[in-house]
């Protein structure tokens, strides 16, 4: 299961063990990362009693435990190099031994893993086990990102919604249009599980029926989308050198304005090189006091740019701009 932190790939593991035939037995989760290769493999597969200091008796492991279930590794791309040819055993022969045992046990075990990163760049590397990878990579669930099925997000806060009113004695609250607009706005680097804590911060600290803008995070209501505007071409037509020209202008302008006239957090909040910029604001003849204010209302376009150019103006005299959102 591939995806980013937060997209909810323990969920689907636990969707696929549910709906299937070992639905009723155990589903084990194991942190790939969290513990020492030594201790991990204790964990996995066990030891018998004077293994190691402190063995005072033997120790299933989680092997055992899964045996006719299924077992999840989130995160295997953190699993140590050395506990991933011993994985690769159970896979290939579906036994292994405890650690200091001569044993041999027998498991019947679905594996399911889990990862956030590029399993086979970390091939490419060297630092992921190429026989492994091919083991594992027999089915794969791509679980894409909160910002790219934003539709999603409504459903999910209703959820969330339901869920946290539920537990903390709320169960009518509902979330303005407003608040939510801000919502699906956000690209949520942190996906599903930014979204549940906004969602249950906002449920704990409201006090009345409806969740507003002022019960979202700041970062979160600092988000302002760029819209570009609909531009409707004249039947006469419209010089697109002219027009593209104004457009970098302004866009120029306001990039100096927000970043209080440094030239490079301007490049930067414009996403291109220092140089560039410099490049562009001696094109234009850009002057220090000829920054003007820009309005920082979501949706507002900049003002046109003045031109000394007697076309330009006849060309955007006519361009029809419409400035609301299309759904």
């Amino acid at each position: 299961i591939e995806g980013e932190s937060g997209t909810g790939k323990e969920l689907v593991a636990r969707a696929l063990h549910t709906h299937s035939a070992r639905t009723e037995f155990p589903f084990v989760t194991v942190n790939s990362g969290n513990l020492p290769h030594d201790l991990l493999e204790s964990n996995l597969f066990g030891h018998v009693k004077g293994a190691f200091t402190g063995a005072l008796s033997a120790k299933k492991g989680l092997f055992e435990l899964a045996d006719t279930g299924s077992i999840f590794f989130d995160e295997i791309g953190n699993m140590p190099f050395e506990t991933q040819a011993k994985l690769l055993g159970v896979i290939q022969e579906r036994q292994f031994m405890r650690l200091g045992g001569v044993e041999t046990i027998k498991v019947d075990v679905r594996i399911i893993a889990a990862t956030n990163v590029d399993l086979k760049r970390m091939v490419d590397e060297g630092r992921f086990r190429e026989d492994l990878y091919y083991r594992l990579h027999v089915i794969t669930v791509h679980l894409p990102a909160l910002r790219e099925r934003k539709e999603d997000i409504p459903l999910l806060v209703q959820h969330f919604l339901s869920k946290y009113g539920g537990e903390n004695d709320r169960p009518d609250l509902e979330i303005t249009p407003e608040a939510l607009d801000v919502l699906v706005a956000y690209d949520w680097p942190g996906n599903v599980r930014e979204l549940e804590n906004v969602i249950e911060r906002a449920v704990v600290l409201s006090s009345g029926p409806r969740i507003g803008n002022e019960l979202i995070p700041d970062h979160v209501r600092a988000t302002e989308q760029f819209q570009m505007p609909r531009i409707v071409v004249p039947p006469d037509g419209i010089s697109l050198k002219e027009v593209i020209g104004a457009s970098e202008r302004q866009l120029i302008e306001s990039a100096l304005h927000e970043a209080g006239g440094v030239q490079k957090r301007a490049a930067e909040l414009l996403r291109i090189k220092p140089t560039t910029l410099n490049e562009m604001i001696k094109r234009y003849g850009i002057q220090s006091g000829q920054r003007r204010r820009v309005s920082k209302r979501k949706g507002q376009s900049p003002a046109p740019a003045k031109s000394d150019s007697k076309s330009t103006e006849t060309a955007q005299a006519p361009l029809g701009v419409d400035t609301t959102r299309d759904n």
